[in-house]
Formats: C-alpha cells, structure tokens, sequence
C-alpha cells in the first residue's frame, strides 16, 4: 500500500475550468449564477473558456491554449504539480473530440493526484454548496514512487 499525504486545500481554492463547445453555455450559466463565490477563488481556464468567462462575466482567469492545441496538458501539468484543488470539465459525451486522448489523459491525471473532478452542472453546484467549499480541506493523495 501506497503511503499519503496530505496537501492542504486552502479557502481560496485553485479551480480549472475547462468545457467543450458544445457545453459553454452550459459552463457560463452555472459560473453565472455562482460567480460572486468564484470571485473569491483562483481560475484558470483553456483559452476559449477562459475568454468567455473574462467577457462575459468579468472575472479574473489565468489563461493556457486551447484544449487541442495543449491548453489540457498544460492544466494536467498544474495538477500534477499540486496547482488545482478543483477541475471543473464540461466535456461533451456525445461529441468526438480529436483530442480525446488529451481529455483522457487529463481526467486521469486529476483522478491519480485525488483533485475534485467535476463534469456537470449537478455536481458543480453540490460542490460549491459544499461546507469544505470556503474552508481548509486536507486531500489525500497518494506518494508514488519515481
């Protein structure tokens, strides 16, 4: 069995908000509704998305390229790295991508370094309403041997 460790989350959460075309409008209007809570945090985006949040809702966001042209490995860099606490991922499961490996790679990667992973609008608003939400959290994650 692996050994942990703990890698505090802080109040400021670090999010990465990333979302297919498809799901962007879908991605805008929960960030919409919630965007006086994301204020308070951290965001990084790909570029569209990052865009389309600085437009059309004014918030902060530090931007990587597009998904396809490395945007997604550039956000599985930051979380290997322990730079995100929170991956918001509106990918479209009923859409191709011809950067689906990306996309697998990045889910995995959030997945091996214990980050929130958020898919869809449901699970976006029962994280934000979390009580861990605004407050310290202690993630586990696992010590790898390299």
């Amino acid at each position: 069995m692996n050994e942990v460790e703990i890698v505090e989350m802080d109040e400021v959460k670090r999010i990465a908000l990333i979302a297919h075309d498809n799901r962007k409008q879908d991605l805008l209007d929960w960030a919409s509704y919630n965007v006086e809570t994301l204020k308070k945090h951290k965001l990084y985006a790909t570029w569209g998305t990052g865009t389309l949040l600085e437009e059309k809702l004014g918030l902060e966001v530090i931007k990587f390229k597009p998904g396809p042209l490395g945007g997604d490995q550039e956000v599985g860099s930051l979380i290997a790295n322990n730079g995100v606490d929170i991956l918001v991922f509106f990918w479209d499961p009923l859409e191709p991508m011809p950067h689906d490996p990306d996309v697998k790679a990045l889910l995995r990667i959030a997945v091996v370094w214990n980050v929130v992973v958020v898919s869809d609008k449901a699970t976006a608003d029962f994280v934000v309403s979390s009580p861990f939400f605004e407050k310290k959290y202690p993630r586990l994650v696992r010590k790898y041997e390299y």
